[in-house]
């Protein structure tokens, strides 16, 4: 299967744009991006996209859009889902620097990370992403991109397939205008590949898909939610970054995407393994008790199918 407020604990300040909702089908109707950027903090700008589904409305931009402004020029983190958003988040980029954009870091391989690759190839700039995540969008890109298409429309014209030009396994250092930048893959997660971007001399990491907040997260077949959460106990948050933007939903901090994250994948876990120590079978395990997390976004699209996908994980453990 493929892919399918703002809420601040302690000290950390952010720009603050309008709350998340999936109930909002666009809040730039002047671009094709669903909202503009802001600067999460000096220097790193977000355009957040959707707690939704891909729509005709939102364009596909239901992931976040990140940039990252030096002295020497612009890392971006994931390419968009479209060339028309790719261009569009190019032109956002010109309003605030006129610094080149150097990198594109697509962080896993799903289409809304990797299918605006083929803007940024045309202007020259190299594209980065895990080895892992590259040879899963040369499997699923022609899906992916018969997806954008189905939904997209007109908003698709001119989106081709193109690849990473380099890869990399378990990270690569990048210092660009005196800023230090790691590009980590610090272990399985939501899908294959998934890349955090983290700054260490500003504690900012931009998580990619391993963190959520405010959209409940899609558990894929083949997930593993039990690596997902030894890594994030293990390898994320050890980092202790400050600021947080996660991979869907808005900027905060490691707390916060700890509980709409970490902590679903152990409450549906814990759930699905009482479920299965009674005997219960796969049909009885699409009614364990989610309402803790009905107010998130995407909950009736996304909360049995998740319990079926984690029923067939453990059922074997």
């Amino acid at each position: 299967m493929r892919r399918l407020i703002l809420c601040l604990v302690a000290a950390p300040a952010f720009a603050a744009p309008a709350f998340a909702s999936e109930d909002i089908p666009d809040q730039y109707p002047q671009s094709v991006l669903y909202s503009k950027p802001v600067e999460v903090i000096p220097h790193v700008f977000s355009a957040i996209g959707a707690t939704a589904p891909p729509t005709y409305d939102n364009a596909g931009h239901n992931n976040n859009l990140s940039f990252i402004v030096t002295d020497e020029g612009v890392i971006v983190v994931n390419s968009g889902a479209s060339w028309k958003l790719a261009e569009a988040l190019h032109a956002e980029i010109r309003a605030v620097t006129d610094q080149p954009v150097k990198l594109v870091i697509n962080e896993n391989g799903q289409g809304h990370a990797m299918l605006g690759n083929g803007y940024w190839a045309a202007q020259g700039v190299p594209i980065l992403a895990h080895a892992e995540a590259a040879a899963e969008f040369a499997d699923g890109a022609p899906q992916d991109l018969a997806g954008l298409q189905n939904y997209a429309r007109e908003r698709a014209e001119g989106t081709v397939i193109a690849h990473p030009t380099e890869t990399f396994t378990d990270r690569k250092d990048i210092t660009m205008g005196g800023v230090a930048i790691e590009v980590l893959h610090l272990g399985p997660a939501h899908s294959p590949g998934d890349t955090q971007v983290w700054i260490p001399q500003w504690s900012m990491m931009i998580a990619g898909d391993i963190a959520f907040h405010e959209r409940m997260p899609p558990i894929f077949e083949g997930t593993c939610t039990s690596c997902w959460i030894e890594t994030w106990e293990t390898k994320f948050a050890p980092l202790a970054p400050a600021y947080v933007i996660p991979g869907h939903g808005h900027p905060t901090n490691l707390a916060q995407v700890a509980r709409y994250t970490r902590d679903y994948l152990v409450d549906l876990r814990e759930k699905i393994g009482a479920h299965i120590e009674e005997g219960g079978d796969l049909g009885g395990a699409y009614y364990v008790d989610q309402s803790r997390w009905s107010r998130l976004d995407t909950f009736e699209e996304l909360a049995t199918k998740n319990a079926g996908v984690v029923f067939a994980e453990m059922e074997f453990e």
